[in-house]
């Protein structure tokens, strides 16, 4: 959830000219991200009309649609372990009991976070660390049963992903060692968490995945490997790594037995922004193990690698699985930044059973530089037949939908002004994620850490 300086004063240049969410800007098959997936038998759709002003000033929505607040910052956990934690970011949903939904929520904290998440014995992995994970327990008309602290004392919880087990992987966006920013312990791990009952899980750092700056994770179903992102801010950039557990998709635990973890390799590319093609292949991808999964000494991506070297990239966020194949998101790269070629945005798309990487998507430069086509972040499949897609960034701020046929609608807009009526600023929106029913929408405010429930039409 991080941007650059100099992305984020473009971006709110586009703002005050009112360029913001003025049309489309990618190139590529979008109906190669739904191969294989539910959402490929759905012909798609334009959209839901204009987007309504909330008189309430929280949630702009087509017609039709309504939002409910589960959760705002400040106020009171229902559990009574203290004040609702802020920088609401990862998320996503679980089925409950009685066609209820457990809800897990990132709080991306850092040492100095607005409102830390509470310390509750049992769920603490660092007293020092502000950030973690908070659960809500909703009913089947999205009334809030229970929020609670799900884990506690980690820091920079930015995403993560679900398991097929109904677990959370939280991601710690950070690789600061203990002794840093007041930390007591080692920071840069994946932790689970188990939204029925978060002290199944604790608070225990799955170390073999590795410490580096997580970003989002997913799992193959089948095979059980676990994808991992990174979103490293300085050059060397990110990798793009999978984890092969020793006892893959053995459930609730098990991926504390340990592993492999390795980093992708593409041969002949060494920074994948050099790549602007869409439709791009590269078959015959290695990927060759961690030297030091625990960056005791140097972190990852600055690890030696041996001859050939590793692929790196900048802005390495969003990850998911859909059909046979892992698609993972860089969300832009800039040349003044250390990437060798600028663009707004990239999905990537790998096929195991082939070891073939494919660029799928390209955002800008040389398709258009108005929004919603750059920095692309949290994405989630929709039961209507597309995607909902987070920004990242400055300036105004929405969920777009994308269609397989390639058509981008506003699906909502913030209304939270958090600048002045002479320079507006609205919080960026995370964890997107629907419903097992398909019939309601969550979605985060980070600042105001805010956490909605929409619903409506959804299938029409």
């Amino acid at each position: 959830m991080t941007m650059s300086s100099n992305e984020a004063t473009r971006r709110q240049v586009l703002a005050r000219t009112g360029a913001l969410g003025a049309g489309i800007a990618f190139t590529g098959a979008l109906s190669e991200l739904f191969a294989g997936t539910a959402a490929a038998q759905s012909l798609g759709h334009t959209g839901y009309g204009p987007l309504v002003p909330d008189p309430d000033g929280l949630l702009d929505l087509p017609r039709g649609f309504r939002y409910r607040v589960l959760s705002r910052e400040g106020d009171r956990l229902r559990s009574g372990e203290g004040p609702v934690p802020s920088n609401h970011d990862g998320m996503s949903a679980f089925p409950a009991r009685n066609g209820g939904v457990h809800l897990v929520r990132n709080h991306e904290n850092r040492a100095d976070g607005r409102v830390p998440v509470p310390t509750v014995e049992g769920l603490t992995y660092d007293p020092e660390g502000k950030g973690g994970c908070t659960a809500l327990t909703l009913d089947s008309r999205n009334r809030v049963l229970s929020e609670r602290v799900a884990i506690a004392g980690t820091a920079v919880n930015c995403a993560g992903g679900p398991t097929p087990w109904h677990t959370w992987l939280t991601c710690e966006e950070t690789e600061d060692k203990a002794g840093t920013n007041g930390y007591t312990k080692d920071h840069g791990f994946i932790f689970e968490v188990d939204p029925a009952d978060p002290h199944r899980t604790g608070a225990v750092p799955l170390t073999a995945m590795g410490r580096f700056q997580h970003e989002a994770i997913a799992v193959d179903p089948r095979r059980g490997v676990v994808y991992e992102t990174e979103d490293a801010f300085e050059r060397p950039f990110g990798l793009f790594y999978r984890f092969l557990p020793r006892k893959p998709l053995g459930g609730r635990g098990s991926l504390r037995a340990g592993g492999r973890l390795q980093a992708m390799r593409v041969p002949g590319v060494p920074d994948l922004s050099s790549i602007q093609e869409t439709g791009a292949a590269f078959d015959g991808v290695e990927w060759v193990d961690v030297p030091d999964p625990l960056a005791a000494g140097t972190p990852i991506r600055f690890q030696d690698f041996g001859r050939g070297g590793i692929t790196h990239a900048q802005k390495l966020e969003g990850c998911y699985w859909g059909g046979e194949c892992v698609y993972f998101v860089s969300s832009f790269a800039h040349s003044d930044e250390g990437s060798a070629a600028d663009h707004y945005g990239q999905i990537w798309r790998y096929d195991p059973e082939r070891r073939r990487l494919t660029l799928v998507i390209v955002f800008g430069p040389d398709t258009d530089v108005q929004l919603p086509g750059e920095s692309p972040d949290n994405i989630c499949l929709a039961p209507s037949g597309g995607l909902m897609v987070c920004e990242d960034g400055g300036g105004a701020q929405h969920v777009f939908g994308v269609t397989r046929r390639g058509e981008v609608y506003a699906m909502a807009r913030g209304a939270q002004n958090i600048g002045t009526p002479q320079e507006p600023e609205w919080g960026e929106f995370a964890g997107v994620t629907f419903s097992p029913d398909g019939d309601t929408m969550y979605v985060n405010c980070y600042t105001p850490g805010t956490t909605f429930a929409v619903t409506g039409p959804w299938r029409r």
